[in-house]
């Protein structure tokens, strides 16, 4: 368990450092990402980016766990 959270911990680090990169390449912005724009409310949920990161942490630790 300790060595799960010290990895979560270090990819959560890695992920706020490389997030102005991400941002530019257009992470967090992808087609299907919902945004509802109205006068005084923006709300945005990243559907698309959350699958996204879903499948590439699942790949990550799969091939931690082997």
């Amino acid at each position: 368990m300790a060595r799960f959270l010290i990895l979560l911990g270090l990819a959560i680090l890695a992920v706020g450092l490389l997030w102005p990169v991400l941002s530019r390449l257009g992470f967090g912005r992808l087609p299907g990402d919902i945004v509802i724009q109205r006068d005084n409310f923006t709300f945005y949920f990243p559907l698309a980016t959350c699958i996204l990161v879903s499948v590439l942490l699942s790949v990550v630790f799969w091939l931690f766990n082997r």
